[in-house]
């Protein structure tokens, strides 16, 4: 398969491709000049979204990639956001923009895991769709998620499920049958509950926060407030190597320190601050008590100091007596053209020398405007109460959630659900939902509504995968034979052997009852010997009906060993097993609490600390 082919892509990069969904392919040089000019309408479209952006590491970048196989011209990237995911969905965001403002682009985009699109949306794919069949399946057009359909007859719109388009021949599908490519609705509102917010939410993510910073920087970053995350980095992957040059402070001494306010995007933000680092005595950074009220300010700074630092010392600036040796070389001075041409030598030290460079400053100027600074943002949002813990599991998760909008509950609903869920009849409920639910060798599907919907099953499809089973079909039996039987092709048979067929095996099944019925007589008189069902609570009713059996002398022997063997409170036995279980993992995860929890069944604590 194609995708068998393609190169990996790093563990925390996101790749995009975008095609134009009906190009010519006799004029290669036209279709390239097409693409070129939709590139700088591009640019020029998101440009007021990028420019406030502030990346982990790499940037959104597009740039012509020519016929490659059987993978048309496209325009196309890859960008790595190392520990910040909400840059690849601010990708994503950026990709349903571009395909909703120039109609005739669609766009792909995937990463390690494949179509992390799809898995958003797992709970409502359909059955057929998965990481096999989805290859050259999933595209961004005019703004909205759209999947190939599973052609299942000659003459329906889609492809076959066990077979891959080609690019070419998926663009050529979308085009002419786009509206039946646009995927269901709940697996749009699943996209878009992900997406929510955007593009307001850029401004959502950042954190603006004090800091006590060698002037340098300060002037840095007013400049280009990008060159934080690099610094960040910087100073969040260090070694001891990197810390040798932070011994003596060349490039930001710390002796011109101001107080400054500093954007960085929360995840920019966690990192310098959850991590402890004390100095090195030599490089002249002290901190004040951790009482101080600017004590914060001062640690912020002092770590933002030593990225900065680490990341000049890494500049790599090359000396042009280094070059002279070899630049007189027409090859290798076109070898090294070619090489910053396409960005080899970029590297952040070099940007903020650069920036450093052609910028001036007063020092007493940067003090005076410590007076006017912007209040800091609360950092709250750090700190997360197991409850809210909760809550974004169960969004992330999709439970609850069954269209585009979320509705937010009022506290009497609060408090019927949060009843519900301790509800023992719900623990029962949901435990029967899911033994009931459709398993196969892939796993058990979990019912999407264990509270609120009541399972329920199609008797007569029931009957004919049973039929299939025991006949003489030898079709395979599995989840999606209990859906649709569109892919079933019977086989023909006449009446006579239908009858004699259908006769074989009504001898066969009852033979086989027969057999289970003595192997579970013989394992209850086995196990009448042991002390297993007293483990088991059984019903009142049925005990007391025992009692008095037992007491009647007139009862023979076989008679009495049928009355010991009495109905088990099923329901109780449950209950009682799950919370035991719940007990035995002291508050820890486990079995049993996953199990609840992906039911949407909540315990609460075990006040009972005996």
């Amino acid at each position: 398969m194609d995708f068998l082919k393609r190169p990996p892509i790093p563990e925390d990069a996101v790749q995009y491709q975008l095609f134009l969904v009906h190009p010519d392919p006799s004029d290669a040089e036209a279709h390239e000049r097409v693409l070129q000019q939709i590139l700088q309408n591009i640019l020029a479209e998101i440009a007021p979204l990028l420019v406030q952006y502030i990346w982990q590491l790499q940037p959104f970048n597009l740039r012509y990639h020519p016929e490659k196989g059987d993978v048309p011209a496209h325009l196309g990237g890859v960008t790595q956001f190392g520990d910040n995911v909400e840059d690849e969905w601010f990708i994503v965001y950026l990709l349903k923009h571009i395909t909703r403002t120039f109609s005739d682009v669609a766009a792909v985009v995937y990463d390690n895991d494949g179509q992390f699109l799809l898995i958003e949306a797992a709970e409502h794919l359909p059955k057929w769709l998965d990481p096999d069949s989805s290859e050259n399946r999933v595209f961004l057009f005019r703004g909205e998620l759209h999947i190939l359909p599973n052609r299942t007859r000659s003459g329906e719109v889609g492809w076959p499920r066990n077979s891959v388009p080609a690019v070419g021949q998926a663009l050529e599908v979308l085009h002419s049958h786009s509206g039946s490519c646009l995927a269901k609705q709940p697996i749009r509102s699943a996209l878009a509950r992900r997406l929510d917010g955007y593009p307001d939410k850029i401004q959502q993510n950042f954190h603006r926060a004090h800091c006590y910073v060698p002037a340098g920087i300060a002037v840095v970053l007013s400049r280009r407030p990008d060159l934080i995350a690099p610094a960040v980095s910087a100073f969040y992957l260090r070694d001891p190597v990197d810390l040798q040059a932070c011994r003596t402070f060349r490039k930001f001494p710390p002796d011109t320190r101001v107080l400054t306010s500093l954007k960085f995007t929360r995840c920019l933000y966690a990192q310098l601050q959850q991590q402890s680092f004390v100095p090195d005595r030599r490089s002249g950074f002290t901190l004040p008590a951790r009482s101080h009220p600017q004590y914060r300010a001062h640690e912020l700074g002092m770590k933002l100091a030593h990225g900065f630092e680490i990341l000049c010392s890494k500049s790599g600036q090359s000396s042009s007596e280094k070059e002279a040796s070899v630049s007189s070389n027409p090859l290798w001075r076109g070898f090294l053209d070619s090489l910053r041409k396409n960005g080899y030598f970029k590297n952040p030290g070099q940007e903020v020398m650069n920036v450093l460079e052609d910028a001036s400053y007063s020092l007493e100027e940067l003090k005076n405007q410590e007076a006017h600074l912007p209040p800091e943002d609360s950092d709250a949002w750090l700190d997360i109460s197991p409850q809210e813990l909760e809550r974004l599991l169960e969004e992330r998760g999709g439970r609850g959630v069954s269209d585009g909008t979320r509705k937010t509950p009022q506290p009497d609903e609060e408090l019927q659900e949060e009843e519900a869920g301790y509800s023992l009849i719900a623990v029962t409920k949901g435990m029967k939902n899911f033994i009931n639910a459709t398993s196969s060798h892939e796993g058990a599907e979990i019912p999407r509504s264990c509270l609120a919907e009541p399972f329920s099953f199609d008797p007569d499809a029931v009957t004919s995968a049973l039929d299939r089973l025991l006949g003489s079909n030898d079709d395979e039996l599995d989840s999606d034979d209990f859906e649709d039987d569109d892919d079933e092709k019977g086989n023909d048979v006449n009446d006579d052997e239908e009858v004699q067929n259908g006769e074989s095996q009504e001898q066969t099944d009852a033979e086989a009852l027969d057999n289970l019925r003595k192997y579970m007589d013989e394992m209850d008189q086995e196990l009448q010997s042991t002390n297993i069902g007293k483990s088991f609570t059984q019903n009142n009713r049925a005990s007391n009906k025992a009692d008095a059996s037992k007491s009647s002398s007139s009862a023979t022997r076989s008679e009495l060993v049928e009355e010991e063997i009495q109905p088990l409170d099923v329901d109780l036995n449950l209950v009682s097993n799950l919370l035991e279980s719940l007990a035995s993992q002291a508050g820890l995860a486990g079995p049993a609490s996953n199990l609840l929890q992906s039911l949407g069944i909540h315990i609460p604590p075990d006040a009972d600390q005996s």
